[in-house]
Protein backbone atom coordinates (compact mmCIF):
# COMPACT_ATOMS: atom_id res chain seq x y z
CA UNK A 1 0.00 0.00 0.00
CA UNK A 2 1.75 3.27 -0.71
CA UNK A 3 1.99 6.20 1.70
CA UNK A 4 -0.47 8.73 0.30
CA UNK A 5 -3.05 5.54 1.04
CA UNK A 6 -1.54 4.82 4.40
CA UNK A 7 -2.41 8.50 5.68
CA UNK A 8 -5.04 8.64 3.44
CA UNK A 9 -6.72 5.78 5.91
CA UNK A 10 -5.11 6.80 8.95
CA UNK A 11 -7.07 10.12 9.10
CA UNK A 12 -10.69 8.20 9.31
CA UNK A 13 -9.31 6.60 12.73
CA UNK A 14 -9.54 8.41 15.54
CA UNK A 15 -12.63 10.10 13.96
CA UNK A 16 -15.71 7.75 14.24
CA UNK A 17 -18.04 10.63 12.40
CA UNK A 18 -15.52 10.51 9.08
CA UNK A 19 -15.68 6.71 9.25
CA UNK A 20 -19.49 7.17 8.97
CA UNK A 21 -19.33 9.55 6.68
CA UNK A 22 -16.77 6.58 4.09
CA UNK A 23 -19.27 4.02 5.27
CA UNK A 24 -21.86 5.76 3.31
CA UNK A 25 -19.88 7.21 0.65
CA UNK A 26 -18.58 3.68 -0.02
CA UNK A 27 -21.99 1.83 -0.06
CA UNK A 28 -22.70 4.91 -2.77
CA UNK A 29 -19.74 3.70 -4.78
CA UNK A 30 -20.92 0.26 -4.51
CA UNK A 31 -24.51 0.77 -5.50
CA UNK A 32 -23.65 2.69 -8.76
CA UNK A 33 -20.61 0.11 -10.09
CA UNK A 34 -23.81 -2.76 -9.41
CA UNK A 35 -25.88 -1.26 -11.46
CA UNK A 36 -23.24 -1.83 -14.28
CA UNK A 37 -22.50 -5.02 -13.07
CA UNK A 38 -25.89 -6.59 -12.74
CA UNK A 39 -26.23 -5.70 -16.57
CA UNK A 40 -23.06 -7.77 -17.46
CA UNK A 41 -24.60 -10.59 -15.65
CA UNK A 42 -27.50 -10.82 -18.25
CA UNK A 43 -25.93 -12.39 -20.98
CA UNK A 44 -24.55 -15.23 -19.66
CA UNK A 45 -27.35 -16.05 -17.99
CA UNK A 46 -30.33 -15.69 -20.54
CA UNK A 47 -28.22 -16.48 -23.77
CA UNK A 48 -25.66 -18.59 -22.70
CA UNK A 49 -26.99 -21.89 -23.22
CA UNK A 50 -29.01 -20.87 -26.59
CA UNK A 51 -25.64 -19.29 -27.78
CA UNK A 52 -23.74 -23.04 -27.25
CA UNK A 53 -26.80 -25.14 -28.47
CA UNK A 54 -26.63 -23.32 -31.62
CA UNK A 55 -22.54 -23.41 -32.22
CA UNK A 56 -22.63 -27.19 -30.96
CA UNK A 57 -25.72 -28.25 -32.76
CA UNK A 58 -26.88 -30.22 -29.64
CA UNK A 59 -28.56 -29.56 -26.08
CA UNK A 60 -26.81 -31.98 -24.61
CA UNK A 61 -23.72 -29.82 -23.78
CA UNK A 62 -26.44 -26.63 -23.44
CA UNK A 63 -25.15 -26.30 -19.30
CA UNK A 64 -21.27 -25.93 -20.55
CA UNK A 65 -21.39 -22.15 -20.79
CA UNK A 66 -23.12 -21.72 -17.23
CA UNK A 67 -20.39 -24.26 -15.60
CA UNK A 68 -17.57 -22.52 -18.06
CA UNK A 69 -18.18 -18.61 -16.54
CA UNK A 70 -18.77 -20.43 -13.19
CA UNK A 71 -15.42 -22.16 -13.14
CA UNK A 72 -13.89 -19.30 -14.16
CA UNK A 73 -15.59 -17.34 -11.50
CA UNK A 74 -13.85 -19.70 -9.23
CA UNK A 75 -10.33 -19.03 -9.77
CA UNK A 76 -11.17 -15.19 -10.25
CA UNK A 77 -12.62 -15.13 -6.51
CA UNK A 78 -9.29 -16.15 -5.48
CA UNK A 79 -7.71 -13.87 -7.51
CA UNK A 80 -9.97 -11.24 -6.41
CA UNK A 81 -9.79 -12.04 -3.14
CA UNK A 82 -6.32 -12.37 -2.86
CA UNK A 83 -5.87 -8.97 -4.78
CA UNK A 84 -8.41 -7.05 -2.45
CA UNK A 85 -6.30 -8.61 1.03
CA UNK A 86 -3.27 -7.39 -0.26
CA UNK A 87 -3.51 -3.76 -2.38
CA UNK A 88 -7.15 -2.91 -1.20
CA UNK A 89 -10.86 -3.78 -2.90
CA UNK A 90 -10.15 -0.85 -5.25
CA UNK A 91 -7.50 -2.61 -7.37
CA UNK A 92 -9.36 -6.16 -6.71
CA UNK A 93 -12.82 -5.06 -8.01
CA UNK A 94 -11.26 -3.45 -10.95
CA UNK A 95 -9.16 -5.73 -11.91
CA UNK A 96 -11.88 -8.06 -11.97
CA UNK A 97 -14.59 -6.29 -13.65
CA UNK A 98 -12.32 -5.31 -16.58
CA UNK A 99 -11.59 -8.89 -17.02
CA UNK A 100 -14.60 -9.58 -16.99
CA UNK A 101 -15.19 -7.44 -20.13
CA UNK A 102 -12.95 -8.31 -22.11
CA UNK A 103 -14.08 -12.15 -22.27
CA UNK A 104 -17.13 -10.90 -23.00
CA UNK A 105 -15.53 -9.43 -26.05
CA UNK A 106 -13.68 -12.50 -26.80
CA UNK A 107 -17.59 -14.56 -26.86
CA UNK A 108 -18.90 -11.93 -29.53
CA UNK A 109 -15.63 -12.51 -31.79
CA UNK A 110 -16.31 -16.50 -31.24
CA UNK A 111 -19.63 -16.29 -32.45
CA UNK A 112 -18.48 -14.15 -35.15
CA UNK A 113 -15.98 -16.59 -36.74
CA UNK A 114 -17.72 -19.47 -35.19
CA UNK A 115 -15.04 -21.05 -33.11
CA UNK A 116 -15.85 -23.27 -30.43
CA UNK A 117 -13.08 -22.98 -28.30
CA UNK A 118 -12.49 -19.48 -28.04
CA UNK A 119 -16.54 -19.43 -26.49
CA UNK A 120 -15.54 -21.66 -24.31
CA UNK A 121 -11.95 -19.69 -23.07
CA UNK A 122 -13.56 -16.34 -23.28
CA UNK A 123 -16.25 -18.00 -20.97
CA UNK A 124 -13.66 -18.96 -18.66
CA UNK A 125 -12.41 -14.94 -18.75
CA UNK A 126 -16.15 -13.53 -18.37
CA UNK A 127 -16.43 -15.11 -15.39
CA UNK A 128 -14.86 -13.36 -13.60
CA UNK A 129 -16.86 -10.01 -13.83
CA UNK A 130 -19.39 -12.27 -12.52
CA UNK A 131 -17.42 -13.54 -9.52
CA UNK A 132 -16.39 -9.53 -8.85
CA UNK A 133 -19.82 -8.82 -8.96
CA UNK A 134 -20.43 -11.31 -6.44
CA UNK A 135 -17.89 -10.39 -4.23
CA UNK A 136 -18.30 -6.35 -4.66
CA UNK A 137 -21.54 -7.27 -1.98
CA UNK A 138 -18.33 -7.52 0.70
CA UNK A 139 -17.18 -4.11 0.22
CA UNK A 140 -20.08 -2.08 1.74
CA UNK A 141 -19.21 -4.58 4.88
CA UNK A 142 -15.73 -3.27 5.73
CA UNK A 143 -16.45 -0.36 7.72
CA UNK A 144 -20.27 -1.85 8.94
CA UNK A 145 -21.14 -2.82 12.51
CA UNK A 146 -22.38 -6.33 13.63
CA UNK A 147 -25.95 -4.96 13.49
CA UNK A 148 -25.40 -3.66 9.66
CA UNK A 149 -23.50 -6.44 7.96
CA UNK A 150 -27.11 -7.81 6.98
CA UNK A 151 -28.25 -4.42 5.69
CA UNK A 152 -25.06 -3.65 3.85
CA UNK A 153 -25.00 -6.81 2.18
CA UNK A 154 -28.39 -6.29 0.91
CA UNK A 155 -28.22 -2.76 -0.50
CA UNK A 156 -25.27 -3.81 -2.53
CA UNK A 157 -27.24 -6.57 -3.83
CA UNK A 158 -30.04 -4.74 -4.24
CA UNK A 159 -28.15 -2.14 -6.86
CA UNK A 160 -27.32 -5.13 -9.06
CA UNK A 161 -31.22 -5.12 -9.62
CA UNK A 162 -31.47 -2.40 -11.92
CA UNK A 163 -28.76 -3.41 -14.47
CA UNK A 164 -29.91 -7.35 -14.13
CA UNK A 165 -33.11 -6.90 -15.17
CA UNK A 166 -32.72 -4.13 -17.72
CA UNK A 167 -30.35 -6.59 -19.13
CA UNK A 168 -32.47 -9.96 -20.07
CA UNK A 169 -35.52 -7.31 -21.18
CA UNK A 170 -32.36 -5.86 -23.65
CA UNK A 171 -31.79 -9.51 -25.38
CA UNK A 172 -34.10 -8.25 -28.22
CA UNK A 173 -32.29 -4.71 -28.74
CA UNK A 174 -28.79 -6.06 -28.63
CA UNK A 175 -30.01 -8.60 -30.89
CA UNK A 176 -31.18 -6.89 -33.25
CA UNK A 177 -27.97 -4.33 -32.98
CA UNK A 178 -25.96 -7.46 -33.19
CA UNK A 179 -27.71 -8.45 -36.39
CA UNK A 180 -27.07 -4.62 -37.90
CA UNK A 181 -23.16 -4.86 -37.35
CA UNK A 182 -22.75 -8.41 -38.66
CA UNK A 183 -22.63 -10.00 -35.30
CA UNK A 184 -24.87 -13.13 -34.56
CA UNK A 185 -27.83 -11.88 -32.53
CA UNK A 186 -27.23 -14.42 -29.58
CA UNK A 187 -23.84 -12.78 -29.21
CA UNK A 188 -25.50 -9.15 -29.36
CA UNK A 189 -26.16 -9.12 -25.52
CA UNK A 190 -22.41 -10.09 -24.46
CA UNK A 191 -21.52 -6.42 -26.56
CA UNK A 192 -23.70 -4.90 -23.36
CA UNK A 193 -22.09 -7.26 -20.73
CA UNK A 194 -18.29 -6.26 -22.11
CA UNK A 195 -19.44 -2.62 -22.03
CA UNK A 196 -21.37 -2.68 -18.46
CA UNK A 197 -18.17 -4.85 -16.83
CA UNK A 198 -15.88 -2.47 -17.73
CA UNK A 199 -17.42 0.82 -16.69
CA UNK A 200 -18.43 -0.62 -13.43
CA UNK A 201 -14.46 -1.77 -13.14
CA UNK A 202 -13.63 1.91 -14.09
CA UNK A 203 -16.03 3.34 -12.07
CA UNK A 204 -14.19 1.40 -8.66
CA UNK A 205 -11.15 2.28 -9.74
CA UNK A 206 -11.01 5.94 -10.11
CA UNK A 207 -13.94 6.44 -6.74
CA UNK A 208 -13.38 4.02 -4.04
CA UNK A 209 -10.80 6.45 -2.32
CA UNK A 210 -9.93 5.76 0.51
CA UNK A 211 -10.31 2.12 0.36
CA UNK A 212 -12.91 1.10 2.89
CA UNK A 213 -11.06 -2.66 3.40
CA UNK A 214 -7.10 -0.84 4.09
CA UNK A 215 -9.38 1.85 6.55
CA UNK A 216 -10.82 -1.23 8.08
CA UNK A 217 -7.51 -2.74 8.41
CA UNK A 218 -5.80 0.04 10.38
CA UNK A 219 -9.10 0.85 13.01
CA UNK A 220 -9.07 -2.79 13.84
CA UNK A 221 -4.88 -2.81 14.02
CA UNK A 222 -5.26 0.38 16.59
CA UNK A 223 -8.38 -1.50 18.62
CA UNK A 224 -7.19 -3.32 22.18
CA UNK A 225 -6.13 -7.15 21.39
CA UNK A 226 -8.96 -9.41 23.18
CA UNK A 227 -7.89 -12.23 26.08
CA UNK A 228 -6.07 -14.72 25.14
CA UNK A 229 -9.03 -17.64 26.21
CA UNK A 230 -11.60 -15.23 24.72
CA UNK A 231 -10.09 -14.93 21.30
CA UNK A 232 -9.58 -18.77 21.43
CA UNK A 233 -12.96 -19.73 22.11
CA UNK A 234 -13.94 -17.32 19.50
CA UNK A 235 -11.74 -18.72 16.99
CA UNK A 236 -13.88 -21.76 17.37
CA UNK A 237 -17.08 -20.30 17.02
CA UNK A 238 -15.99 -18.51 13.58
CA UNK A 239 -14.52 -21.50 12.25
CA UNK A 240 -18.39 -23.15 12.40
CA UNK A 241 -19.86 -19.51 11.27
CA UNK A 242 -16.99 -19.75 8.27
CA UNK A 243 -17.98 -23.65 7.19
CA UNK A 244 -22.19 -23.18 7.67
CA UNK A 245 -22.00 -19.89 5.88
CA UNK A 246 -20.00 -21.44 2.55
CA UNK A 247 -22.50 -24.63 2.84
CA UNK A 248 -25.20 -22.26 2.77
CA UNK A 249 -24.02 -20.06 -0.44
CA UNK A 250 -22.72 -23.09 -2.28
CA UNK A 251 -26.30 -25.24 -1.79
CA UNK A 252 -28.07 -22.47 -2.57
CA UNK A 253 -26.02 -21.61 -5.98
CA UNK A 254 -25.59 -25.03 -7.55
CA UNK A 255 -29.33 -25.28 -7.02
CA UNK A 256 -30.53 -21.70 -8.18
CA UNK A 257 -27.82 -22.67 -11.64
CA UNK A 258 -28.98 -25.89 -12.61
CA UNK A 259 -32.39 -25.14 -12.77
CA UNK A 260 -31.76 -20.99 -14.18
CA UNK A 261 -29.13 -22.50 -16.23
CA UNK A 262 -32.04 -25.41 -18.11
CA UNK A 263 -35.18 -22.52 -17.99
CA UNK A 264 -34.65 -21.10 -21.36
CA UNK A 265 -33.99 -24.36 -22.90
CA UNK A 266 -36.57 -25.78 -21.38
CA UNK A 267 -39.28 -22.71 -22.56
CA UNK A 268 -38.02 -23.05 -25.89
CA UNK A 269 -39.07 -26.92 -26.36
CA UNK A 270 -42.37 -25.82 -25.54
CA UNK A 271 -42.39 -22.71 -28.05
CA UNK A 272 -41.62 -19.61 -25.80
CA UNK A 273 -40.16 -16.97 -27.63
CA UNK A 274 -36.73 -15.39 -27.16
CA UNK A 275 -38.88 -12.06 -25.92
CA UNK A 276 -40.62 -14.69 -22.96
CA UNK A 277 -37.65 -16.36 -21.92
CA UNK A 278 -35.90 -12.58 -21.34
CA UNK A 279 -39.07 -11.81 -19.16
CA UNK A 280 -38.96 -15.00 -17.69
CA UNK A 281 -35.03 -14.81 -16.62
CA UNK A 282 -35.72 -11.22 -16.01
CA UNK A 283 -38.61 -11.53 -13.35
CA UNK A 284 -35.93 -14.12 -11.87
CA UNK A 285 -33.37 -11.69 -11.39
CA UNK A 286 -35.61 -9.37 -9.91
CA UNK A 287 -36.34 -11.83 -7.15
CA UNK A 288 -32.56 -12.41 -6.99
CA UNK A 289 -31.71 -8.93 -5.93
CA UNK A 290 -34.71 -6.66 -5.54
CA UNK A 291 -35.96 -7.87 -2.29
CA UNK A 292 -32.09 -7.50 -0.82
CA UNK A 293 -33.17 -4.27 1.89
CA UNK A 294 -36.15 -6.27 3.37
CA UNK A 295 -33.81 -9.58 3.37
CA UNK A 296 -30.89 -7.62 4.83
CA UNK A 297 -33.24 -6.12 7.81
CA UNK A 298 -34.60 -9.70 7.95
CA UNK A 299 -31.04 -11.31 8.69
CA UNK A 300 -30.14 -8.54 11.12
CA UNK A 301 -33.19 -8.62 13.04
CA UNK A 302 -34.55 -12.11 13.51
CA UNK A 303 -30.91 -13.82 12.72
CA UNK A 304 -28.64 -15.74 9.89
CA UNK A 305 -30.36 -19.08 11.09
CA UNK A 306 -34.01 -18.31 10.33
CA UNK A 307 -33.13 -16.66 6.93
CA UNK A 308 -31.20 -19.31 5.90
CA UNK A 309 -33.65 -22.40 6.56
CA UNK A 310 -36.60 -19.69 4.57
CA UNK A 311 -33.93 -19.98 2.01
CA UNK A 312 -33.79 -23.50 2.08
CA UNK A 313 -37.54 -23.95 2.19
CA UNK A 314 -38.14 -21.57 -0.70
CA UNK A 315 -36.11 -23.45 -3.11
CA UNK A 316 -37.40 -26.36 -2.40
CA UNK A 317 -41.10 -24.95 -3.12
CA UNK A 318 -39.50 -23.63 -6.81
CA UNK A 319 -38.14 -27.05 -7.45
CA UNK A 320 -41.81 -28.17 -6.87
CA UNK A 321 -43.50 -25.60 -8.78
CA UNK A 322 -40.89 -26.26 -11.89
CA UNK A 323 -41.23 -29.93 -11.63
CA UNK A 324 -45.27 -29.61 -11.84
CA UNK A 325 -46.07 -26.59 -13.53
CA UNK A 326 -46.57 -26.77 -17.26
CA UNK A 327 -44.01 -26.22 -19.37
CA UNK A 328 -46.42 -24.08 -21.94
CA UNK A 329 -47.26 -21.82 -19.15
CA UNK A 330 -45.23 -19.01 -18.87
CA UNK A 331 -47.25 -17.95 -15.13
CA UNK A 332 -45.93 -20.75 -13.33
CA UNK A 333 -42.39 -20.53 -15.46
CA UNK A 334 -42.69 -17.46 -13.75
CA UNK A 335 -43.23 -18.08 -10.23
CA UNK A 336 -41.00 -21.12 -10.19
CA UNK A 337 -38.39 -18.53 -11.49
CA UNK A 338 -39.45 -15.40 -8.83
CA UNK A 339 -39.34 -18.77 -5.90
CA UNK A 340 -35.90 -19.57 -6.66
CA UNK A 341 -34.28 -15.92 -7.16
CA UNK A 342 -35.67 -15.57 -3.20
CA UNK A 343 -34.72 -18.47 -2.45
CA UNK A 344 -31.17 -17.81 -3.36
CA UNK A 345 -31.19 -14.43 -2.36
CA UNK A 346 -32.46 -15.53 1.48
CA UNK A 347 -28.96 -18.03 1.58
CA UNK A 348 -26.27 -15.69 0.03
CA UNK A 349 -27.45 -12.25 2.36
CA UNK A 350 -28.05 -15.13 5.44
CA UNK A 351 -24.38 -16.92 4.16
CA UNK A 352 -22.63 -13.75 3.32
CA UNK A 353 -23.42 -12.08 7.23
CA UNK A 354 -22.06 -15.29 8.66
CA UNK A 355 -18.76 -15.21 7.20
CA UNK A 356 -18.30 -11.18 7.77
CA UNK A 357 -19.31 -11.78 11.45
CA UNK A 358 -16.72 -15.19 11.54
CA UNK A 359 -13.26 -13.38 10.08
CA UNK A 360 -11.22 -10.74 11.23
CA UNK A 361 -10.74 -8.23 9.06
CA UNK A 362 -6.27 -8.92 8.68
CA UNK A 363 -7.35 -12.19 6.72
CA UNK A 364 -11.18 -11.29 6.14
CA UNK A 365 -11.16 -10.31 1.80
CA UNK A 366 -8.43 -13.45 1.36
CA UNK A 367 -11.21 -15.61 3.40
CA UNK A 368 -13.92 -14.29 1.57
CA UNK A 369 -12.43 -14.84 -1.86
CA UNK A 370 -11.61 -18.59 -0.84
CA UNK A 371 -15.38 -19.04 0.07
CA UNK A 372 -16.48 -17.64 -3.31
CA UNK A 373 -14.09 -19.78 -4.95
CA UNK A 374 -16.27 -23.02 -3.32
CA UNK A 375 -19.35 -20.96 -4.38
CA UNK A 376 -18.61 -20.81 -7.87
CA UNK A 377 -17.11 -24.42 -8.26
CA UNK A 378 -20.59 -25.54 -6.94
CA UNK A 379 -22.64 -22.89 -9.71
CA UNK A 380 -20.02 -24.75 -12.11
CA UNK A 381 -20.98 -27.99 -11.45
CA UNK A 382 -24.66 -27.45 -10.81
CA UNK A 383 -24.30 -25.41 -14.40
CA UNK A 384 -22.85 -28.20 -16.20
CA UNK A 385 -24.58 -31.09 -15.13
CA UNK A 386 -27.37 -29.55 -15.32
CA UNK A 387 -27.87 -30.39 -19.26
CA UNK A 388 -26.41 -33.83 -18.99
CA UNK A 389 -29.23 -34.43 -16.51
CA UNK A 390 -32.37 -33.27 -18.47
CA UNK A 391 -30.51 -35.07 -21.63
CA UNK A 392 -30.58 -38.19 -19.30
CA UNK A 393 -33.89 -37.71 -17.63
CA UNK A 394 -35.77 -34.62 -17.66
CA UNK A 395 -35.99 -30.74 -17.19
CA UNK A 396 -38.54 -32.18 -14.18
CA UNK A 397 -36.68 -34.57 -12.53
CA UNK A 398 -33.94 -31.87 -12.36
CA UNK A 399 -35.88 -30.03 -10.69
CA UNK A 400 -36.99 -32.00 -8.35
CA UNK A 401 -33.39 -33.07 -7.42
CA UNK A 402 -32.43 -29.51 -7.05
CA UNK A 403 -35.57 -29.44 -4.35
CA UNK A 404 -34.40 -31.80 -1.95
CA UNK A 405 -30.85 -31.07 -2.21
CA UNK A 406 -32.34 -27.55 -0.80
CA UNK A 407 -34.49 -29.28 1.57
CA UNK A 408 -31.58 -30.59 3.36
CA UNK A 409 -30.37 -27.28 4.37
CA UNK A 410 -32.51 -27.12 7.08
CA UNK A 411 -31.60 -29.67 9.67
CA UNK A 412 -28.25 -28.80 8.87
CA UNK A 413 -28.58 -25.48 9.63
CA UNK A 414 -30.38 -26.47 12.74
CA UNK A 415 -28.24 -28.69 13.75
CA UNK A 416 -25.06 -26.87 13.09
CA UNK A 417 -26.00 -23.38 14.64
CA UNK A 418 -28.63 -24.43 17.45
CA UNK A 419 -30.35 -21.84 19.00
CA UNK A 420 -27.22 -19.44 18.70
CA UNK A 421 -26.51 -16.59 16.55
CA UNK A 422 -22.85 -16.23 15.75
CA UNK A 423 -22.03 -12.52 16.61
CA UNK A 424 -18.10 -11.32 17.21
CA UNK A 425 -16.73 -8.08 18.60
CA UNK A 426 -15.22 -7.13 15.13
CA UNK A 427 -17.04 -3.81 14.29
CA UNK A 428 -14.48 -3.46 11.72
Amino acid sequence: MSSDMAESAQDYIDYPDKQKQLYKRTLIVVVISQIFGGAGLAAGITVGALLAEEMLGTSAFAGVPAALFTLGSAGAALAVGRLSNRFGRRMGLATGFITGGLGALGVVLAAVINSVILLFTSLLIYGAGTATNLQARYAGTDLATSKQRGSAVSIAMFSTTFGAVAGPNLVDVMGNFASSIGVPELAGPFILSATAFILAGLFLFTFLRPDPFIVALKINANKEKLKASQAENENLINKKGIMIGAIIMVVTQIVMLAIMTMTPVHMEDHGHSLRAIGLVIGFHIAAMYLPSPLTGILVDKYGRKTMAVASGATLLLSGIVAAFGPGDSLLFMNIALILLGLGWNFGLISGTSLIVDSTEPSTRAKTQGTVDVFIALGGATGGGMSGMVVAGTSFETMSIIGGILSLLLIPLVIRTLGSKVIKTSHNA
